[in-house]
């Protein structure tokens, strides 16, 4: 495990750094595209982040008290696991009393996991964390790293007009201008700058000249202290459908050792093939103790096991309906529900309730 004694990095803006009025937010490196810099010989190589207000003059203009931390190795988030998800949690829970809002630098292609590891894993959040990042990286023409991150700053440090409460005291995800609940952010697009898209719920806020925020959308402060969970369990898997998979694919998959949970990528409303063999590979899963989460394939709507005569067994298997929650929710869900190590009866009912707003009840 990383030291979570990491130094911190004070970012010149307009705020004097002992304005006490001033929103503190703490900016959290973690790697990807948006850490690329161009070279003087055209060149991508990582971006030295001790001079990010000099690749960005535009922080200086911004009216809060901003501080960096790196991590000491950039992650490729190709290559994030969820042993960075519990690092970032506890550097979160580490200067959670001293920062008003945090801010994440995360490379796309996983960014909706780790959103929505961090969402259950920090509970009773009462803070922003805002992750952002870049589909081209900064100091290139046309970046979007320096619109996406700079919003996102003004996300974290925003406080209802009235009451100066939190505004958004969620996990979530900022990009191309719409801001995204952690557990419901998918990416659908590599070449476009709209990589993000917020599946089965609106979104939290959209920016153009001025932030509107969706406040009917935004989920309310707790009443309790934050709690950062120390453990998820990696033995999950996926299993997705498609006509055609064979009974040693099925059996390879829900076989595997040491498996505790598996999310099934179902097709439509939740259904399933009826063959023998297929209903015999998931009861002999259930009977080992593997979980099974039902989610549709489908981008919208939702799973209703019954509804149609194809998911009328799973109830009675012990299949879990995961109702409109994404893959990226329920595996992360899977992860945090089983790594609590809870008995059978509560585990059922935490995977089928509504943790962090991942489905809608």
């Amino acid at each position: 495990m990383l030291n979570l004694a990491l130094p911190l990095l004070s970012l010149p803006t307009r705020a004097e750094p002992t304005d006490a009025a001033a929103p503190r937010l703490l900016i959290i490196y973690t790697g990807g595209t948006v850490g690329m810099a161009l070279s003087e010989a055209g060149e991508l190589v990582p971006m030295q982040f001790e001079r990010l207000d000099h690749k960005m003059p535009e922080l200086a203009r911004l009216p809060f008290r901003i501080e960096l931390v790196s991590l000491p190795a950039p992650i490729d988030s190709s290559n994030v696991t969820p042993a960075n998800w519990l690092f970032l949690a506890q550097l979160i829970g580490r200067h959670y009393a001293d920062f008003d809002g945090f801010v994440v630098l995360h490379g796309t292609d996983t960014m909706a996991y780790s959103a929505a590891a961090l969402s259950y894993v920090l509970e009773h959040l009462g803070k922003p964390v805002v992750f952002t990042g870049a589909q081209v990286p900064m100091g290139a023409s046309r970046s979007d790293a320096q619109r996406n991150l700079v919003t996102a700053l003004e996300i974290a440090a925003a406080r209802h007009p009235r009451a100066r409460t939190v505004r958004v005291p969620e996990v979530c995800v900022f990009f191309n201008d719409v801001l995204i609940r952690g557990t419901r952010a998918k990416k659908v697009e590599s070449q476009q700058f709209a990589a993000f898209k917020s599946e089965n719920y609106p979104p939290l806020a959209r920016a153009g000249i001025n932030l509107e925020f969706a406040d009917k959308s935004i989920r309310l402060l707790p009443g309790a202290h934050l709690n950062v969970h120390q453990h998820l369990e990696t033995g999950v898997a996926v299993l997705r459908l498609f006509p055609g998979i064979t009974e040693a694919v099925v059996s390879a998959i829900l076989g595997i050792e040491g498996l505790r949970g598996c999310v099934l990528e179902t097709y439509g409303s939740g259904n399933a093939p009826t063959s023998p063999w297929f209903l015999q590979c998931l009861a002999e899963a259930r009977a080992r103790g593997v979980w099974l989460l039902n989610v549709s394939q489908c981008e919208e709507g939702r799973v209703v096991q019954g509804k149609y005569e194809t998911s009328s067994y799973f109830a009675g298997l012990g299949v879990v309906g995961g109702d409109d929650i994404t893959t990226e929710a329920a595996v992360t869900k899977l992860m945090f529900v089983l790594g609590l190590g809870l008995g059978e009866e509560r585990t059922r009912k935490l995977l089928t309730q509504d943790l962090r707003g991942e489905i809608t009840p």
